[in-house]
């Protein structure tokens, strides 16, 4: 097949298959095998592909046809500028978020001591350590597997941060100047429903978020304040319903300042308070 041909074959293999946005799918697949972008395409779209490209090509097209994610074929995902790491023990990290890590970066100041709880692939911590290097930076989550990711994509990014497997705060003893989580905030009832993608490929352990799908922030705001320095900060990731009920949460434990923020889409995605 050309290169022409492969793209055209990718985009209705992955049509006939149900796969939604096929067409991105089937770009970002021939992009990955090649190493090579679009405008080496539209040059080069005329050649011949080399065979074992061919082969590794038509078996991504069949994994991502039996809705295994695209960035569990390509083993990676971009998050705030950068390349992350990413497998089945890991949230894949989503633009949602970029919402959280930009909105904490506004309250950053030097030196600040900042914990990620339920940290996954490390996407929020390392970003922020990117963004701000003078930072003391610090990851938690539950799953050894998880933190074995996020190390490595510490490294590759060249963040330091320390890492510690803690069932929310159970091993964490330090105080913090921002504590921020995206933690599992799904009702439990919902994931049935989610994309095959999502609930076949993803852990459950990041997604279930329990009955009202309140769980984890009931439990983190409750032990939050005294993990926190004076005005610190309690940051969250929440589903685009759960704005009033969140901020209600911390206002109940004495947080001020609680505001919630929406994403692009208008819809509630970050709430901020502190101590």
């Amino acid at each position: 097949m050309t290169l022409q041909e492969a793209l055209e074959y990718g985009k209705k293999y992955l049509e006939s298959r149900h796969i939604l946005d096929s067409h991105i799918d089937a770009w970002y697949l021939l992009e990955y095998v090649i190493k090579a972008d679009r405008s080496y395409f539209f040059l080069h779209q005329k050649e011949q592909m080399e065979p074992e490209k061919e082969q590794l090509y038509i078996t991504y097209l069949k994994q991502r046809g039996e809705h295994i994610p695209l960035q569990h074929i390509t083993k990676q995902q971009e998050f705030m500028g950068l390349t992350f790491c990413v497998n089945e023990h890991v949230l894949i990290p989503r633009q949602d978020t970029e919402i959280l890590v930009e909105e904490v970066l506004k309250r950053v100041r030097k030196d600040m001591t900042i914990l990620d709880m339920c940290t996954g692939s490390g996407c929020i911590i390392i970003s922020l350590k990117h963004e701000k290097p003078s930072i003391q930076a610090f990851a938690s989550d539950i799953s050894e597997k998880a933190l074995a990711v996020a190390r490595q994509n510490a490294k590759n990014l060249d963040a330091p941060v320390t890492f510690i497997q803690s069932d929310l705060f159970q091993e964490i003893n330090d105080t913090f100047d921002i504590i921020v989580s995206n933690p599992p905030y799904i009702k439990t009832a919902v994931v049935d429903s989610l994309m095959a993608e999502v609930k076949e490929h993803e852990p459950l352990i990041a997604l279930d978020g329990s009955v009202d799908g309140l769980f984890f922030y009931k439990e983190i705001i409750s032990k939050a304040k005294r993990h926190l320095n004076a005005r610190g900060f309690l940051c969250f990731e929440i589903g685009f319903d759960q704005g009033e009920d969140v901020s209600s949460l911390m206002k109940e434990s004495g947080f001020h300042n609680v505001v919630v923020i929406k994403d692009l889409a208008g819809l509630d995605r970050v709430v901020i308070g502190n101590t």
